[in-house]
């Protein structure tokens, strides 16, 4: 059989099968899953994490680095979603995507978020500069954005024997990936409507006497040819 026939069967075999689904309870790790038709339906929160221009990053610095700083900055970044709960299920270059489940996995991933503006802001970009010199002379600057969204999604695993890892099916994961990629000024979060009514009122507003909301809307933006109601953050929180 050669190579085109082998395709062949295998992609007919993948239509034509019916999905073995199980709803799921926990974020689901790839030998959770099924590699034959197997899916796992979850209830979740996704954000991801995205480090801006780093084209610009790679076009105009050395290799070392450009990956010293993605490296930094995703360290940094999973690190706190670990420590807020978050499973962390792919990376993407400069972006890193992360699954929350739980009853309060719309807060946790909010704070997260802020969390994450932090550490980007107070230690990464000052302990870059201090240490790359060429980053600060060209006038580079570290900016990312975190976009959230919570809904249904399937995880499959996508690939071949040997060759595969999860994928997300749904609205949630889509959405969340397309808020990452929003550059607005100084706003580093942006969450659906969906996922700020869910968030608990201390990571809406900030502490002390002069509590503030934290966060700005709700606007309505298109995302994949959807309108949709989005809220934006450009605060940060001490993790």
């Amino acid at each position: 059989m050669g190579l085109a026939d082998e395709i062949d069967a295998a992609v007919t075999s993948v239509i034509c099968s019916d999905w073995d689904t199980r709803k799921g309870t926990v974020v689901p790790a790839t030998g959770d899953v099924k590699l034959s038709n197997g899916a796992v339906e979850i209830d979740a929160v996704y954000l991801y994490a995205d480090l801006a221009d780093s084209t610009g990053l790679a076009r105009d610095f050395t290799r070392t680095t450009a990956a010293k700083v993605i490296r930094a900055y995703l360290d940094a970044t999973c690190r706190v979603i670990k420590a807020r709960g978050g499973q962390i299920r792919s990376f993407d270059g400069d972006r890193v995507m992360a699954i929350f489940m739980g009853e309060s996995k719309n807060t946790d991933a909010a704070r997260c978020a802020l969390q994450i503006n932090h550490v980007v802001q107070k230690i990464v970009t000052p302990r870059v500069e201090a240490n790359l010199s060429s980053i600060k002379s060209k006038g580079f600057e570290i900016k990312h954005c975190v976009g959230i969204d919570t809904g249904s999604a399937l995880v499959v695993r996508g690939g071949v024997r040997g060759s595969n890892d999860l994928v997300s099916i749904g609205r949630a994961p889509n959405v969340a990936a397309k808020l990452s990629d929003i550059r607005n000024g100084n706003y580093r979060t942006y969450v659906t409507e969906a996922v700020f009514k869910k968030i608990a009122e201390h990571t809406k507003y900030s502490s002390g006497e002069d509590k503030r909301l934290m966060w700005e809307g709700p606007y309505t933006r298109e995302v994949g040819g959807e309108t949709i109601s989005i809220y934006k953050s450009s605060w940060w929180s001490k993790p």
